[in-house]
């Protein structure tokens, strides 16, 4: 068949679809993962097309290689234009002037070829299922996403669900291109069709626990939750739909209270810092700091209690602490973070530990504007002596560089930091007493 110019010259490079990829992965469950995960820290082909300058084109539709082409129509609708595309030759015989439509004479390889250069096409003739499936093994053998799901838009408006869904079945790139399509444009309910007659029973669970999104009665959402827990999700996965569960169930119970008390006027924490949004269908970690910021000192029994929350959920030692920190340090509760990271031996006797290394307190507590006596603290905790020197100096605890530059006899870097403070301070006095001394053998 003879081509034009123009014809070589139309690509199709847009589509109102997203093309599919072979990398893609049904991502809802790492995102119904994502909070519970914060607190344990879904190719290019090219083909082998003869014709001598079709460019190569991967699986979003676009060429490879340098050369580009403008498209010459701008979505799929425009491609499956129910007014057949007309391909005007003068015919031996007829009258000059008079024209016939060679579309009907178009072979499934020839259409397809047409859509994926961007040729409006019609693909209504084919009307045998012999036909609509050989139409879709072309679309297949080239490789181009566009045209795959150009064609499945076709056989799904043309094919009963029950013959589209078996021939589907035994085309897996076609298959996998019509699970993504479908998720692309939210039709849930034939996602669902599809994963029931496929008997991909993890896949349904997966679709059906999506429908929660729509949801937004806090109730009527946590209700149906409830009904995903004992559907056919690997182990792990249903122990992070329980979460779910349970964690709204919390939020539910802890909001209807806070807002009460909220209202009444009469719980100092909630007159000094009101809240500013609701706790319902937060992330775990939210919660916590929330529960960490109001509630900190509520018994273990209670249903909004940081330990309780801490327990329930198997939230790591390094989580809570972080984030009950970071709580404590926002209301200024010096005491309460002190106590965070004392602890006691059987003898009696406290010490100082941080699960997160002492240098993350001391950046939380700057951060949270703590006093320099505070901060001196917890960056004389710090083991490393380079870290340890290296945060004094940013937060200017001159103490702390003092008697670290003191106790490793550096004399050069103790006349260096010198310089660094007030003229005449008790900093100053300080450093000229300690390079005064006889008693110190300096290293340099």
């Amino acid at each position: 068949m003879n081509r034009t110019k123009g014809d070589e010259e139309e690509y199709w490079n847009s589509s109102k679809f997203k093309a599919f990829t072979f990398d893609d992965e049904d991502d809802e469950l790492s995102q119904l993962k994502e909070s519970k995960r914060a607190v344990n820290s879904l190719r290019d082909f090219v083909d082998d097309d003869d014709d001598d300058d079709l460019e190569r084109v991967s699986w979003s539709g676009e060429p490879v290689g340098s050369r580009t082409r403008p498209g010459s129509f701008q979505s799929l609708s425009d491609a499956l234009s129910d007014t057949p595309a007309k391909s005007y030759a003068p015919e031996l015989g007829r009258p000059k002037g008079e024209y016939r439509d060679y579309s009907n004479e178009w072979s499934p390889s020839d259409t397809v070829r047409r859509l994926r250069k961007g040729k409006v096409c019609s693909l209504e003739r084919f009307r045998s299922l012999q036909d609509k499936l050989q139409l879709l093994e072309e679309a297949v053998s080239m490789h181009d996403g566009n045209v795959i799901t150009a064609v499945l838009i076709f056989l799904k408006r043309t094919l009963s669900k029950e013959i589209l869904f078996r021939e589907l079945e035994v085309r897996q790139i076609a298959l996998r291109h019509f699970i993504h399509f479908l998720k692309e444009i939210g039709d849930q309910k034939l996602l669902l069709d599809l994963f029931k007659f496929l008997d991909r029973t993890e896949e349904l669970a997966l679709s059906h626990y999506r429908e929660h999104l729509n949801i937004q009665d806090p109730e009527k959402r946590k209700e149906f939750l409830k009904t995903c827990i004992g559907l056919p999700f690997s182990a792990e996965d249903s122990a992070h739909i329980q979460d779910h569960y349970t964690l709204l169930e919390r939020q539910i119970i802890i909001e209807a209270n806070d807002r009460h008390l909220e209202s009444a006027g009469q719980t100092e924490i909630f007159r000094k810092h009101p809240r500013k949004a609701s706790i319902l269908n937060m992330p775990l970690v939210t919660t916590l700091f929330y529960s960490c910021f109001y509630h900190y000192m509520e018994a273990e029994g209670t249903f909004s209690s940081p330990i309780n929350l801490k327990k329930t959920f198997k939230i790591p030692d390094k989580q809570y602490v972080l984030t009950a920190l970071a709580a404590r340090a926002k209301l200024r509760a010096w005491h309460d973070v002190d106590a965070l990271f004392t602890t006691k031996n059987w003898l009696g006797y406290t010490k100082k530990r941080a699960p997160i290394g002492f240098h993350r307190v001391v950046e939380i507590l700057h951060k949270n504007s703590a006093p320099v006596q505070i901060l001196q603290e917890y960056v004389n905790l710090v083991e490393d002596v380079d870290t340890k020197l290296n945060l004094a100096t940013k937060f200017k605890c001159h103490d702390v560089v003092i008697d670290t530059c003191r106790d490793l006899k550096d004399r050069q870097q103790l006349l260096a930091y010198r310089s660094k403070v007030d003229k005449g301070s008790a900093e100053e006095e300080k450093i000229d007493t300690i390079l005064s001394s006889s008693q110190i053998r300096w290293k340099n």
